[in-house]
């Protein structure tokens, strides 16, 4: 019984996890050009939001497609360190997808056996997993840059991600806001992957 709710337990939070990450992914695309006209950055490359777009299409299919191993965007250059940068996210963001696919296939086959209590945690759990966010979360509001560096300090073990405008302009749309929105998007999804076990009736 106990190995079972460890289980569980490691099955939902790496769900939740890859949920938030693949939503950020997909919500990614249409932030991305939201903060473009908002922010006008297109004037600062002097390229369409069309071009612009096209661009960060080839650089989301990289990320994601295993199959994709070289990064070529069209209207940016990319430096020797931004590009092993993309590569140290290419990894990260292929490994959040596998999991997730993973998760998604365990879900509907426990669904098709009718043993969906296997994958579904108890209220007080999904509540903690709920809260942990709420640590970091008035730090992250109050100094998002700093929140930014540290974020990069855990996950990366160099400093290929402080790009250079000059070298690597495709830095000049990512803004500190569109990231900032993409965390958003993570969060609401990993809150509302365990809202829902909040909601159930028993």
């Amino acid at each position: 019984m106990k190995h079972n709710v460890v289980v569980k337990t490691l099955y939902n939070f790496l769900l939740a996890i890859a949920s938030g990450v693949v939503g950020a992914i997909i919500c990614s695309w249409p932030l991305l050009a939201i903060f473009i006209k908002l922010q006008k950055t297109d004037a600062i490359v002097n390229l369409s939001l069309g071009e612009i777009m096209h661009n960060y299409t080839i650089l989301l299919i990289y990320l994601v497609w295993p199959f994709q191993t070289t990064l070529k965007m069209p209207n940016f250059h990319t430096s020797l360190s931004a590009a092993e940068h993309f590569y140290e996210c290419k990894l990260l963001f292929q490994l959040a997808v596998l999991i997730f696919l993973i998760g998604v296939i365990l879900s509907m086959y426990a669904h098709w056996r009718h043993e969906r209590h296997f994958m579904t945690l108890d209220k007080s759990t999904a509540l903690i997993f709920m809260l942990l966010p709420f640590i970091a979360l008035p730090f992250a509001l109050t100094d998002f840059d700093e929140f930014f560096v540290i974020f990069h300090h855990i996950f990366f073990h160099n400093s290929n991600w402080l790009f250079n405008p000059q070298t690597d302009p495709i830095i000049n749309v990512l803004t500190e806001g569109f990231f900032s929105a993409c965390f958003s998007i993570f969060a609401i999804v990993y809150e509302l992957y365990f809202a829902r076990f909040l909601l159930k009736h028993k």
